[in-house]
């Protein structure tokens, strides 16, 4: 399991074993880069040992507050604070105290009970295996099947894959394996397992009293905050500068707190996306030494797409094309920092994605119409989605009657696949969770919080933390968010939507921030973002791997689907200029397959 973890740990390596039970861990040296920091780490006694991934940002005021309570210490790094804290508090006193990213495991041998942490919004993973009275955990379901913890591939899991390009965190792509959920402790004692939640984000007051400039004066102050926080660091600190509202604020805090930091663009020259020049002139406003890192666009926009890397920096199939770039600037930056500060969390809180801003006047929409508005809709909807210009309105409609049960079904995702018959017998005739969710008018009136939780448990969670997590760990590079914050979060989503789509802007908030220090030009300027145009090269200069589909495919050979079905939607797609997302998906899962083949072969065992 250990050399499974060493690109995510590759400054040292520890064992520690009592009867029965065993920690080890991969160190990626952030604080305390002697041996004192050294992992695992165990009380005077070796009673209590512990293993952890993340910062504790606050362990410095943690410390000091047990230090005077008596407890004496041996290192200058945050690890040790969890077994002096959980020695004084108990996991359940513990725990809230701590103000991070975080994911740790902690042996308390007289008691023969190990305790499982992680953290409130799942920044950090952390997976299990619980067979018989014996459980196995790691950071990643790699790690976990390197040593013998997981079973064959999971169908349910795979369809959640095919549907939205990941497998969310309800599942997990491997049977005998689980996630343990954000914000939750699960303690294992003798072969007994409890779970619970230790924290929950307040929802939203539509009856507030605040007004739209305190919001905007609150916010910029827990920012200032939650970047201060994040400067503790005994290695070199970037930070990414995309040009984009997010990381603009964290460069601009960076600024006001007169922090010795470079920030960083990846520069890819030639692409309409490429956003260096605007992100050299906001780090020049800023007065922050910058630097632009080229990515090699010859190698970036090769012949063949990096599958082999996707499956070796992600355990599970994913799709994310973002992850690409993510991956990408990773290796860019790393040569320069082993921490970097991103802008990762501000459209999720507060509000930054268009369906945030359609719910919102699906929603209003919802209040005014009539109770018999569904029944109606009902019979002009076949009529209205028979018209190709109308089907986007019709979409709009659906969230307005159906609320949260028409917004699960809105992606193409399975039907794409059924509409051509393309699931073998382990998926034929199967569905996913967020498909089956009936539809609601009741829903529909409160759909911005509805949709918050939907994206938060979906899209957040399962793919964007697993991307970020994923592609910057591959390279041995901390990310840290600042708009990840525990406390921006809990402020943030108390605010209603009205406030977050002040002016009818989404993100309005943090816009006005940067309007105010930093101008309107970047203020207003439309979003970009890092990301490879899959669809566009899989019709073009990556079709090659494309047609891989049409040829033997573990897909076909192992069930999963149907070989002519799949050669003749893969024929269907090669005719136009971009491909459907859906074979991407199945282009990585076939290769997802191999390398598990491969690794299984290499292990002596087979899938």
């Amino acid at each position: 399991m250990l050399p499974a973890l060493a690109r995510r740990g590759p400054d040292a390596e520890g064992f520690h074993a009592w009867p029965g039970a065993g920690f080890g861990h991969r160190r990626l040296s952030i604080l305390d880069l002697s041996p004192a920091g050294a992992q695992p780490m165990c009380s005077e006694d070796g009673s209590i040992g512990v293993v952890f991934n993340g910062c504790i940002y606050n362990f410095v005021e943690i410390r000091r507050e047990l230090e005077q309570r008596g407890h004496r210490f041996r290192s200058q790094c945050d690890t040790e604070v969890l077994i002096a804290g959980y020695r004084e508090w108990g996991i359940d006193g513990l725990t809230p105290r701590l103000h991070g990213m975080f994911a740790f495991a902690i042996w308390d041998e007289p008691q023969r009970k190990l305790t499982l942490v992680r953290d409130r919004l799942g920044v950090k993973p952390l997976v299990y295996s619980l067979e018989g009275k014996r459980i196995a955990f790691a950071s990643t379901l790699t790690a976990l099947r390197a040593g013998g913890f997981a079973g064959a591939p999971d169908p349910q899991s795979a369809l959640e894959f095919l549907d939205s390009g990941f497998v969310t965190e309800e599942r997990s792509i491997f049977a005998g394996t689980r996630k343990l959920p954000p914000a939750s402790i699960l303690e294992w004692q003798d072969g007994q397992t409890a779970e619970r939640v230790y924290w929950q984000l307040p929802e939203a007051d539509e009856q507030t009293t605040i007004t739209f400039d305190e919001a905007v004066e609150e916010t910029e102050r827990l920012l200032l905050e939650s970047v201060r926080l994040r400067l503790i660091s005994d290695v070199p600190i970037g930070a990414l500068l995309s040009g984009g509202i997010d990381s603009t604020l964290v460069c601009w805090a960076l600024s006001r707190l007169n922090a010795d930091i470079r920030s960083f663009t990846v520069g890819t020259p030639g692409d309409p996306d490429d956003e260096s020049t605007q992100a050299q002139q906001i780090a020049r406003h800023l007065g922050i030494p910058h630097q632009i890192v080229q990515i090699d666009s010859a190698r970036q926009a090769g012949q063949a797409p990096p599958l082999d890397l996707l499956t070796e920096a992600y355990s599970e199939p994913f799709g994310s094309t973002s992850a690409l770039g993510m991956l990408s600037v990773s290796e860019a930056v790393r040569p320069n920092a082993t921490v970097l500060l991103t802008g990762d969390g501000g459209d999720d809180v507060y509000l930054g994605y268009p369906f945030f801003l359609n719910a919102w006047k699906a929603q209003k929409l919802a209040r005014r119409l009539p109770p018999g508005s569904p029944e109606l809709w009902k019979a002009l909807r076949p009529l209205v989605r028979g018209i190709p210009s109308f089907r986007r309105a019709a979409n709009f409609l659906d969230y307005a009657v159906g609320g949260i049960g028409a917004y699960g079904r809105v992606r193409q995702g399975i039907p794409y696949f059924e509409q051509r018959a393309m699931f073998g017998d382990r998926l034929r005739g199967g569905n996913v969770a967020c498909r089956s969710i009936p539809n609601s008018f009741e829903s529909a009136k409160w759909l911005v919080a509805d949709v918050f939780q939907f994206h938060r448990r979906m899209h957040f969670t399962s793919e964007f933390m697993t991307k970020v997590d994923g592609g910057t760990m591959y390279y041995s590079l901390e990310a840290r968010s600042p708009l990840l914050d525990q406390k921006i979060w809990e402020f943030a989503a108390q605010l209603p939507p009205s406030l977050h789509f002040h002016g009818g802007r989404m993100k309005a908030i943090l816009r006005e921030i940067v309007r105010r220090h930093v101008g309107p030009e970047v203020a207003f300027r439309q979003k970009q973002g890092f990301t490879i145009p899959v669809e566009r090269w899989l019709a073009s200069k990556w079709s090659g791997a494309l047609k891989e589909l049409q040829g033997e495919t573990l897909l076909a050979s192992e069930g999963w689907m149907e070989s002519a079905a799949l050669s003749r939607a893969v024929a269907e797609a090669l005719t136009r200029d971009e491909i459907p997302k859906q074979l991407w998906y199945a282009l990585v899962f076939e290769r997802w397959l191999r390398a598990q083949k491969s690794r299984a072969g290499v292990a002596g065992s087979g899938l």
